[in-house]
């Protein structure tokens, strides 16, 4: 692809170029400089590295959608008492829900070929983006713990079926088997050494593994569609909650849960979309990639969590645990070995990358991608995620619900800031640049900080449980706010995005003139030049 020469702005510093799709580089990558807040793995990926295809994107939906966590939605709804009909369209709806958003953000990502954490700098502020990243990089920690966890469970089960009683019944360390604790770091050490090997390592194990993710679970569904009799026996489970009352008081936290579970990568799939050869590419995969993928982990989930009721009388919502059931070894290792190349794909997509940018955003200059991917791995040990899921209410009204809400809240500043303050124009040079025009007040943009803040305190400042099944109170936190976590998510997007445009009206249609004009000049240049590209600066 030709382009234009660079045509310097006022200020001397050198433009960025509009291709004929709309995406944007800029015309010279060393004009960001070497400075503090730039390394290799922040800078805009250059138009000729973006190379991301429909499939990639299908591939890592499909590679991050099939999983044990994934598994435990389903799981879950049903052992908190919906029947298969009332958790697949929980499920699917939350899906949906969340996508919006998720192709909102990822726009950014395609057209200047920037990860989360540099996005994020244009609304939070060059220094201030950091809070926004370090919050999704804590909570990618624990999911990178919990997806290990599960993972290292897999190992113990398929040793013990090899290895006999004395691998399952080994003395307990910290509560668990020490044999347990071994198949844990084992399957932490495998993650790490892919990770190690840098993003296209990444890329290459999800587009291998996504055709054979669902070999394992589709093992578990035939082996209890025999046992339960067919289908029948399983979508004729009544619910316990009917369709009254019962059922709508948990439906909307469940439905908020289910957002929740993919609001990370609504917040850094420019991580991915970076790459993306085409806006339209990268949306048709996430578009046929989350919710077909999804649905069908539902479906999955549902089928055999209800299969296991009517086999054992009781729900197993863990699919390690009823495969550790099975009478065939070979069954059981195979479909093990299914389940744990899903869990490390997904970990690795949805719960290592980001972070691994999230952490080299607050030090560019000492902490790199893998250096990053190092940190996660460590972290998602310390917060012990074995406590995470080892209830179903605490796994999605705790758990979900409460990141979800805070992370809703920096979704709605970055929508807000990028679709309505600022119409989807960006200075690019400008988001490495100290003292430039995202540097706002020593790196931090107040209306963000106080967006996200009063989004947060909405959504989640009202966090309560069930008496004796999670760990707030049963009046919430603050009880005033008890009524808004119900509604997580959609309390904490909507209230940041209208404190966001309320404390920056001025900033809204300064950014939206320059963009309108900025963008006319480039109109004029690509009508007078026969050339695909065009100076958009």
């Amino acid at each position: 692809m030709t382009s234009n020469s660079a045509v310097p702005g006022p200020d001397g510093r050198a433009r960025q170029i509009r291709h004929a799709d709309g995406r944007i580089e800029l015309t010279d990558v060393t004009s960001i400089g070497s400075g503090r807040f730039v390394n290799p793995e922040l800078a805009p990926v250059p138009i000729g590295r973006r190379d991301w295809s429909t499939y990639n994107y299908f591939a890592l939906w499909m590679g991050m959608a099939h999983n044990i966590p994934s598994y435990l939605l389903a799981s879950g709804l049903i052992a908190i008492g919906m029947n298969w009909a009332q958790a697949f369209l929980t499920i699917t709806l939350g899906n949906l829900i969340v996508l919006i958003p998720m192709l909102l953000n990822s726009h950014a990502g395609t057209k200047y070929g920037i990860p989360f954490p540099i996005f994020a700098r244009a609304f939070y502020g060059i220094r201030g983006a950091n809070l926004a990243a370090l919050l999704r990089a804590f909570i990618a920690c624990g999911w990178f713990g919990i997806q290990t966890w599960v993972g290292g469970q897999a190992i113990f089960v398929i040793m013990g079926k090899l290895a006999g009683d004395g691998w399952t019944g080994a003395s307990e360390v910290f509560g668990q088997p020490w044999t347990m604790w071994i198949g844990f770091l084992v399957f932490w050490a495998f993650q790490m050494l892919i990770i190690w090997r840098g993003i296209e390592a990444v890329r290459r194990f999800e587009n291998w593994t996504a055709p054979l993710v669902t070999v394992g679970f589709l093992i578990l569904l035939i082996w209890v569609l025999v046992k339960a009799g067919g289908l029948g026996p399983i979508f004729s489970q009544p619910s316990q909650l009917g369709w009254g009352a019962e059922f709508w008081k948990v439906f909307a936290p469940s439905l908020m849960g289910m957002i929740a579970f993919w609001a990370t990568l609504s917040l850094n799939m420019p991580d991915f979309t970076r790459f993306g050869s085409s806006q339209r590419k990268q949306a048709w995969g996430q578009v046929l990639g989350l919710p077909t993928t999804m649905s069908f982990m539902a479906i999955v989930s549902i089928m055999i969590t209800s299969g296991g009721i009517v086999i054992y009388g009781e729900t197993i919502w863990d699919p390690v645990l009823l495969a550790s059931r099975f009478d065939s070894p070979v069954v059981v290792v195979i479909a093990l070995i299914g389940l744990g190349l899903a869990t490390v794909s997904a970990n690795l997509a949805a719960n290592v990358v980001s972070p691994s940018y999230d952490f080299s955003n607050a030090f560019p200059k000492r902490i790199s991608f893998r250096v990053g991917g190092l940190i996660t791995g460590v972290v998602g040990i310390a917060i012990q995620p074995w406590r995470l899921i080892s209830d179903p209410n605490i796994y999605i009204f705790a758990w979900l619900n409460f990141y979800g809400g805070v992370l809703a809240a920096v979704a709605g500043v970055l929508v807000a800031g990028y679709w309505v303050q600022s119409r989807t124009h960006l200075e690019l040079a400008e988001l490495y640049t100290e003292h430039g025009r995202y540097w706002f007040t020593g790196g931090w943009n107040w209306r963000a900080l106080v967006a996200t803040v009063v989004g947060a305190v909405l959504a989640v400042g009202g966090a309560y449980s069930a008496p004796g099944e999670g760990p707030f109170p049963s009046d919430g936190l603050i009880p005033i706010f008890r009524i808004f976590y119900d509604y997580s998510w959609l309390t904490g997007l909507v209230a940041a995005m209208v404190v966001f445009l309320v404390l920056s009206p001025n900033a809204s249609h300064r950014d939206a003139v320059s963009g309108k004009d900025e963008e006319d000049t480039g109109e004029q240049r690509r009508q007078g030049r026969a050339d695909p590209t065009t100076v958009d600066g």
